[in-house]
């Protein structure tokens, strides 16, 4: 899916998966569930690109749901993988989440886990290998992603920030699709090791100027990125 001149998407409202595209080739945010791979392939081969135009991936965190295909795309074709040094151990399998479940209701908990079956991500292939980044840090990669520190959700949770794509990746510092209610809308992501700390991680992001807001769980935002932190928050407070 095509949503601007640099950006596509894969996956879908379940997990989600973005590719950014300049003149010096293609970087991946988060690698969703192994199962991807093919819609990888075939988005690149529709955007007149191959997995040699893959330049880097970085990952928004080291959860299994965001790590789906990252091994294979660096063990077989010599891509890096970028992860904020906090979570590369979380990346490599080393260490693992320990939030709870929370609210749940069960068809939506069952659409996910169905979903995310199909999509092999009950067989997580962690990392071995991944280069570590840091908050403020942009990256040599297409379309200069800014790297943007969100502890909360994890401890090395990070926002990837492209001007040139007008958007900036979140992947769990929110949601606009809660995978386990299934309520839609910007809102507060589950499975957040630190709620609060989350919470005031997005006041790191609230002032960018991007109309694109791309969580890795749910549709994408296009409401600008002040109002999605607005309603997050608000969403918090009502609990």
């Amino acid at each position: 899916m095509k949503l601007g001149p640099h950006l596509h998407r894969i996956g879908n409202d379940i997990v989600a998966v973005y590719l950014i595209e300049t003149e010096e080739g293609v970087t991946v945010v988060d690698a969703g569930l192994s199962g991807h791979w093919p819609e990888l392939v075939a988005e690149l081969s529709g955007m007149g690109r191959s997995l040699a135009d893959v330049r880097g991936l970085i990952l928004t965190h080291g959860d299994a749901d965001h790590i789906g295909f990252a091994e294979r795309l660096r063990r077989d074709h010599g891509v890096p993988i970028f992860v904020h040094g906090a979570d590369a151990a979380r990346a490599r399998g080393e260490v693992k989440p320990k939030a709870s479940f929370g609210k749940v209701k069960v068809g939506a908990m069952a659409r996910f886990l169905w979903y995310a079956g199909r999509k092999g991500g009950m067989r997580t292939t962690y990392l071995t290998e991944v280069t570590a980044v840091k908050d403020g840090q942009v990256l040599d990669l297409p379309g200069a992603p800014r790297v943007i520190g969100m502890p909360g959700h994890s401890p090395g949770s990070i926002a990837v920030h492209v001007p040139v794509a007008d958007a900036v990746f979140v992947g769990d510092a929110l949601t606009t699709r809660h995978v386990l209610t299934g309520r839609q809308g910007p809102q507060p992501a589950p499975f957040t090791d630190d709620p609060a700390l989350a919470l005031a991680s997005l006041a790191r992001i609230e002032d960018l100027p991007a109309t694109w807001i791309l969580p890795g769980h749910g549709i994408p935002w296009n409401g600008g990125v002040r109002e999605a932190v607005r309603l997050t928050r608000a969403v918090a407070e009502a609990r």
